[in-house]
């Protein structure tokens, strides 16, 4: 099975059943498929084929679904791009991939005005509305609703041959050294993980589920991958900006499952949850950053017929663990075991592998990428030889607990931990004391440089409104629940996190 056809089955199978809603738009999967048919042909007949890169510049929308899916078609490889990308580093992404094409919203003119000159290997330009045609950029510019309503092109184009292995994504993230890096995914990376997630949430076609994530983010995008293979739907939202709008959105639409970010449960649990009829909602998923236990016990006090799966992944392959929601009562701070088709282990710092105990994970599986674009020194870096003569198993840079049952625990990324006094100090331990205190809306904890420590432990937190808790009153609660070492030097009380594309707190922003 390629990509593609995870929307082109369920068109086949489903065709007159609504796919995706999305604002007052509900488009069927035969509707969906013919318009990604002719976006396929719209990017071919710009000379757009096999490998080519077509990069997704879109807000959530029925348009950037459509391009992903018209650009597997054609045979090309999608790269989302999260929309408030600015020029730099756009002009970065598209020259460091060579792509051929881009997908983009007429709002967005003034970011190709920008890069006027300076993206030798673009060659076309679609453009939804409002926007026309323009020229003068060095590429083609044209209006992607004259594409979306040739009646002729709604069949699928020639196949472009492609295979299982062959590069279907190229999913932009952070660098070390400071550009993103592409990360290789293949058709057989897409489907792999999209068969053990929705394997796992047991899902079916009669799953709705409410996306207020980017697709840029993969943990969004595999929103629309997963339910299109099964034959569900899904109602996307272009943000959680708006709360009690979405709750309005889930409750209307009879929504089955609710994916979320810890920055998203922070606000949840502000909320007054008992005023919604949530009894549609079968579940609610985690990933990207670790849910405070805190909001874990709160969400299942507060939802209890919901099933709660806390989950761990990385973009490099996807997803990796779950815990079974039978489990989150008694071990709310585990991230669970292998997902289906996956195997796990730790390793210590000096290679050992260890059943249990402190190490860094290891993944093996299908779903894991094929490497970093064009950087073999980075992707030989984290993908190195496995237990089996000639493989190579992904080496995921967290540092994890394995308990004797094989339950995973989240210790920190091995470049987060703090070492302080001697000691090694987990983020995620400290973070997860600070969220039990009353009036903490969200907490994260990182290391700052100091002269007789090495590093000394600074949390930076936010409160919720009408608190009056001071710098006193958060050091004395976690003096009485952590070691001393643990206990932080200081705490910044701040009126908002910074927080990346894809909702995470930003720590490296913390520490400027």
């Amino acid at each position: 099975m390629q990509a593609e056809d995870l929307l082109a089955h369920s068109a086949q199978r489903l065709p007159d059943k609504v796919g995706l809603v999305a604002g007052d738009r509900r488009l069927t999967f035969a509707e969906l498929d013919a318009l990604a048919n002719r976006v396929a042909h719209g990017l071919r007949q710009q000379g757009v084929g096999r490998g080519d890169r077509v990069a997704i510049f879109l807000e959530n929308s029925v348009e950037a679904v459509i391009s992903i899916f018209g650009a597997l078609k054609a045979g090309g490889v999608f790269m989302p791009i999260n929309p408030t990308t600015k020029a730099e580093k756009l002009a970065f992404v598209l020259n460091n991939s060579r792509a051929a094409a881009l997908v983009t919203a007429g709002k967005q003119s003034h970011v190709l005005e920008e890069m006027k000159g300076r993206t030798p290997h673009l060659r076309t330009v679609l453009l939804s509305t409002p926007g026309g045609t323009e020229r003068g950029h060095g590429f083609q510019v044209s209006a992607l609703e004259d594409v979306t309503s040739r009646e002729a092109w709604s069949g699928p184009p020639p196949t472009a041959g492609c295979i299982d292995v062959d590069l279907a994504a190229l999913i932009y993230t952070s660098g070390s050294t400071g550009h993103p890096k592409g990360v290789m995914l293949t058709h057989l990376n897409i489907v792999s993980a999209a068969t053990s997630i929705t394997t796992y949430l047991e899902n079916t076609p009669d799953d709705i589920v409410l996306n207020v994530l980017p697709l840029s983010f993969d943990y969004g995008l595999y929103q629309v991958l997963m339910a299109f293979k099964l034959g569900g739907t899904v109602v996307l939202e272009r943000s959680f900006a708006y709360p009690h709008a979405v709750l309005d959105t889930l409750i209307r639409e009879r929504v089955t499952g609710f994916p979320i970010v810890p920055t998203i449960s922070a606000i949840l649990l502000q909320l007054n949850l008992s005023a919604y009829n949530l009894s549609s909602l079968r579940y609610i998923t985690n990933t990207g950053a670790a849910l405070p236990t805190h909001h874990i016990t709160e969400l299942r006090r507060l939802l209890p017929q919901v099933r709660l799966y806390s989950m761990y992944g990385l973009t490099e392959c996807k997803r990796v663990a779950y815990l079974p929601p039978d489990q989150v009562d008694s071990r709310p701070s585990s991230v669970g075991k292998a997902m289906p088709n996956v195997e796990v282990y730790l390793v210590a710092e000096n290679g050992t592998r260890l059943d249990s105990g402190v190490g860094e994970l290891v993944i093996r599986g299908s779903n894991v990428m094929k490497g970093y674009w064009e950087m073999p020194e980075e992707t030989d870096r984290v993908l190195k030889p496995g237990p089996l003569p000639g493989e190579r198993v992904l080496y995921s840079g967290d540092v994890f607990r394995m308990d004797e049952e094989g339950y995973l625990y989240f210790v920190g990324r091995k470049d987060e931990i703090i070492k302080t006094r001697g000691e090694k100090v987990s983020p995620r331990e400290v973070e997860n004391v600070l969220a039990t205190l009353e009036g903490i809306a969200e907490a994260a904890v990182i290391g700052v440089p100091d002269r007789v420590l090495g590093q000394a432990v600074k949390a930076v937190v936010t409160v919720k409104p009408g608190s009056t808790l001071t710098e006193q009153h958060i050091l004395r609660h976690c003096a009485q629940r952590l070691e001393d070492f643990m206990v932080p030097r200081s705490v910044e009380i701040r009126d908002a996190l910074p927080q990346t594309s894809s909702g995470k707190i930003a720590k490296k922003a913390l520490a400027v």
